[in-house]
């Protein structure tokens, strides 16, 4: 799900099975993921990460990094003793910069709404991990291209108007390393009844 440019489905390729769908939502992307996954006999389908354009019971894994997902229509397209593995950012992600961006966007408890809605759904929670981490970014321009690839984590964020409470965070949270923050990442693993 939400194969982005197919890299990292690419990476693994030798692992997976004969059959391979992926799916994508960003037009800008669908192109990319299909030229670069086409020599792995990967399928690359655009749809909208919460709604598939595929029957029910067609597959015995999903996949899922960091991509939107409905816990139900997950269920819907895993056959019977079918799994799905969903890596997803934390609530707790890059949790330093509330402190210098007081309007930094709280996604709420995925964790918790997803393994729920995962069971309300019909499968069975088998993992449900967190993990917290510290990352370094070499230097505060790095950070700032995050931020400017992600405009939900700040809204209205702006270089210029932003300036100061950049400056404050990197005074704060710089090492050795570079800007030091933490990631925050969860891990759930379902499976349907067969």
């Amino acid at each position: 799900m939400g194969t982005g440019g197919g890299e990292f489905l690419a990476e693994i390729s030798s692992s997976l099975p004969d059959l391979v769908v992926a799916t994508e939502e960003w037009k800008v992307n669908v192109p990319v993921a299909k030229k670069r996954l086409a020599k792995f006999g990967i399928e690359v389908v655009e749809c909208r990460s919460t709604q598939f354009p595929i029957e029910d019971g067609s597959f015995d894994l999903v996949l899922n990094r960091h991509e939107d997902l409905e816990p139900s229509e997950i269920a819907r397209v895993l056959s019977p003793g079918g799994r799905v593995i969903t890596q997803q950012v934390g609530r707790d992600n890059w949790k330093e910069l509330r402190k210098h961006f007081p309007r930094t966007t709280d996604p709420g408890d995925h964790r918790g709404r997803y393994a729920k809605a995962f069971q309300a759904a019909g499968l069975k929670l088998e993992t449900n991990l967190s993990h917290d981490c510290k990352v370094a970014y070499a230097t505060l321009g790095d950070f700032v291209f995050m931020l400017t690839v992600t405009p939900w984590t700040i809204p209205g964020f702006s270089l210029e108007s932003d300036i100061d409470s950049l400056l404050s965070l990197d005074r704060e949270c710089h090492t050795e390393n570079g800007l030091e923050l933490t990631e925050s990442r969860f891990l759930l693993i379902a499976h349907k009844s067969k």
